[in-house]
């Protein structure tokens, strides 16, 4: 995205003055905006159109230690808080992310990373209501990727003292905590500098999420573990990846899920691709599982979408499966 603004600021923001005093550094605004058309062939569509607009706060700077500080701000639709992160650099150890409301940290960031044209397989706007994986991503976060690996390895190790206990706000803790405890995420990226085999990336981790033992439903902790696989050649690339979550629930307590695709880059431009995921809960005869043909095309700021997304058994149910087209115009600026 584009740069909308920035705003000169003597320190990131007023809780990190604590820490030390930082260089002046820039708050930078980037905004989007996402139209659709989605048409259902078993359901009633109603409104076809959708709307998403939104924007982003961005900052960083040096403090007088050496340490770098990045601050991240999301805003969604109606200007409505989503979430927020500070990540600080220190040196010889790595970045420590402090992560409020946000998805993506820990084994989260690899709930589907099978390679894509747009988006997962029932991420285009028709889901197939798939249990994944989330490990301690639903709290707040404190999350450290370590400067000390050999190249072409990444490591995440994250921890939140309630994995289930989102704050509404970024300024205050507290809030209604479910039935998970603390817990902890592991995840390792090796590329080719690592194996020195080119256009591989072999990924995988490990989540433990205590739950509270505190009803009959409950008989043990969330374990969660993913392993795949993405190899690109060419204007191809292909992924494979399989999940397993234990939940910690009496009844039906598990859920194995696998994901595979594939992607081609026509030209700079263009690009095609085909995706799928299933998922198997044990004790239910219904596979939840979704399949999507989509193309891209991008043209400056402008990005056109579409996706035919078929679902079947979603959330698994018998009578859960739809089919649906959509269309999608995303701007950046």
């Amino acid at each position: 995205m584009n740069k909308l603004n920035k705003i000169g600021v003597s320190a990131l923001c007023g809780s990190l003055a604590a820490i030390s005093a930082a260089q002046a550094g820039d708050l930078t605004v980037t905004g989007g905006a996402d139209l659709t058309w989605v048409s259902l062939t078993k359901q009633v569509t109603g409104n076809p159109i959708g709307m998403g607009s939104n924007y982003g706060l961005a900052g960083s700077g040096e403090l007088d230690n050496g340490w770098s500080v990045a601050l991240s701000i999301a805003m969604t639709n109606a200007n409505a808080y989503s979430n927020a992160s500070v990540t600080i650099g220190v040196p010889g150890l790595g970045d420590i992310l402090i992560n409020q409301g946000g998805s993506g940290t820990g084994i989260n960031r690899m709930d589907d990373m099978t390679p894509t044209v747009w988006e997962e397989a029932d991420g285009a706007g028709l889901s197939a209501g798939i249990t994944s994986i989330a490990g301690t991503s639903g709290g707040a976060t404190i999350e450290l990727t370590p400067s000390a690996t050999p190249d072409g390895l990444t490591a995440h190790i994250a921890w939140s003292p309630d994995s289930d206990d989102e704050p509404a706000s970024d300024k205050t803790g507290g809030g209604d905590s479910g039935v998970l405890g603390a817990g902890w995420d592991i995840t390792l990226e090796a590329t080719s500098d690592l194996h020195g085999l080119e256009g591989l990336t072999v990924y995988g981790g490990l989540s433990n999420v205590d739950r509270h033992q505190n009803a009959a439903a409950n008989n043990g902790d969330s374990k969660e573990q993913v392993i795949g696989i993405k190899y690109a050649a060419g204007g191809f690339t292909v992924g494979y990846q399989t999940s397993n979550d234990e939940v910690g629930t009496t009844a039906n307590n598990e859920y194995d899920n696998t994901s595979y695709s594939i992607t081609f880059n026509v030209n700079d431009d263009l690009s095609i691709g085909y995706g799928h995921v299933e998922s198997d809960k044990s004790g239910d005869a219904n596979d939840a599982e979704a399949d999507s043909i989509q193309a891209a095309y991008t043209m400056g700021g402008a990005t056109f979408r579409i996706a035919e997304v078929d679902v079947e058994n979603s959330a698994y149910a018998a009578a859960g499966d739809n089919e649906a087209t959509i269309i999608s115009l995303g701007l950046a600026f």
